[in-house]
């Protein structure tokens, strides 16, 4: 598997000293463009307990490794979005199957925003500990970018520090977005039943909850919502004693991702859980058919210049002044959150424009299966046999492809029957359906004039 390489460049270490956090940025994306170190705000935290404890949540799921958790590996600083109403903080876990976000709201923010956009913040070891003895009658007045405290205490001290970026993970915090635009709401506690609930959670198995009355209930499998290894929702733990709610999401296909949002004072923290411990997001191929249209790189390119770091993204506004129907504008959407360029809310239902820091050009090769699809129908092995069906030529044999259903007679869809998203050769079969134009009848009327 090839891996790309991150560079951190922070002008110091983010500390907590004396009530004030000052979080050290690297290279990010703004309104005003590329800025090697951002600053995004500064003021107080009315929330200071719930914040630092949320902060730290996210930097324990960065830092995890939820499948084979002794194997070595590097860590990923979380990533911040300002975007002039609230800050959210994310982060994804090296295994690639948890993503947490810390959606930090107006209510507990009160200061000056100075550029809206995203980068990387340094969380340290020092600064981990500092946060984790922030209480609840302690003051916090926090500092995204470089400001009077990191000028004055950090004396020239660079910190740079470069790690692997390898395809999996990119994938995968890429398609949790769009898998998440499919979740529905499907259970919502008070706090005194969601405390409950995740405190008598088993820390292992594959386990499914339903709505039982005011609680949930646990069950042996569908319908409800999946929880695979349900240790992943660990880091919500420490934020019970600020809950003020959870509501619980899942796919209505019955799939085994979900995600989990917990109700802060002012905040909002989500977890989002891929379908097993050892399986990532970015099997999931759930973004595949979206990106093989034709028009979906225009598309993208034309939605993502009206995107100016929202905090909630409006279809039909963007319909408008793209002057796309909505269902296009989808498509731009899925292929912008591939590219790292949109987040989803799923409080809200909607999304949100930032910018991961990795190129949106290299999304087909992020991609296999599709860049695979490509070449089957480049070379010609794509054969449409009916208004809904097609046989594809693929590894010296002849794959049989219903085209609506996405069923192949290939091994790959055998072994998971489309829970992963369409094979190459359904999305082959789907990009040449699409091309195929219908010929225009000529037909003269026979009494035409010469």
């Amino acid at each position: 598997m090839t891996s790309a390489t991150q560079a951190y460049s922070y002008a110091g270490p983010s500390m907590l000293s004396e009530g004030h956090l000052g979080l050290s940025t690297s290279g990010g994306t703004t309104t005003k463009g590329f800025l090697a170190h951002p600053r995004f705000f500064s003021g107080v935290v009315t929330r200071p307990a719930a914040a630092a404890a949320g902060l730290l949540a996210v930097a324990d799921v960065a830092l995890a490794r939820y499948h084979q958790p002794r194997a070595s590996g590097w860590s990923r600083d979380p990533v911040v979005t300002c975007d002039g109403d609230r800050l959210r903080f994310e982060s994804f876990s090296a295994c690639g199957g948890v993503y947490s976000r810390l959606d930090v709201l107006g209510g507990a923010l009160d200061g000056e925003v100075f550029e809206r956009g995203t980068t990387n913040v340094d969380v340290n070891n020092p600064l981990r500990e500092a946060l984790a003895r922030v209480g609840g009658r302690d003051s916090l007045h926090l500092g995204v970018g470089p400001d009077e405290l990191t000028v004055t205490t950090t004396d020239g001290a660079v910190v740079e520090k470069k790690v692997p970026l390898p395809e999996r993970w990119l994938r995968g915090f890429a398609e949790v977005q769009v898998i998440a635009a499919r979740f529905d709401l499907r259970a919502e506690l008070a706090a005194p039943q969601a405390v409950r609930f995740l405190r008598s959670l088993p820390r292992r198995g594959t386990l499914w909850v339903t709505p039982a009355g005011r609680d949930l209930r646990l069950t042996s499998g569908p319908p409800g919502v999946c929880v695979a290894n349900p240790a992943r929702l660990a880091t919500m733990l420490p934020l019970l004693r600020f809950a003020k709610g959870l509501k619980v999401y899942g796919p209505a296909d019955g799939s085994q991702c979900s995600a989990w949002e917990l109700e802060l004072p002012g905040m909002r923290y989500t977890l989002a859980l891929s379908p097993e411990t050892w399986r990532g997001f970015s099997g999931e191929g759930a973004v595949l058919d979206d990106l093989s249209t034709d028009e979906a790189a225009d598309d993208a390119d034309l939605v993502g210049a009206l995107l100016n770091f929202e905090p909630s993204v409006e279809l039909g506004l963007l319909a408008d002044r793209s002057g796309l129907p909505l269902p296009r504008v989808r498509a731009a959407l899925t292929q912008l959150g591939v590219a790292g360029r949109v987040g989803y809310d799923l409080s809200e239902a909607a999304h949100f424009h930032r910018e991961l820091p990795y190129s949106r050009e290299g999304v087909r090769s992020l991609n296999p299966r599709l860049t695979s699809a490509r070449a089957l129908v480049e070379s010609g092995a794509v054969t449409l046999t009916g208004d809904d069906t097609a046989d594809v030529r693929s590894g010296g044999d002849l794959k049989h492809v219903t085209i609506t259903a996405g069923t192949c007679t290939c091994p790959w869809w055998w072994d998971h029957r489309g829970s992963r998203g369409p094979c190459k050769h359904v999305l082959a079969a789907r990009i040449a359906s699409r091309r195929e134009v219908p010929d225009a009848d000529p037909a003269t009327p026979a009494d035409a004039p010469a």
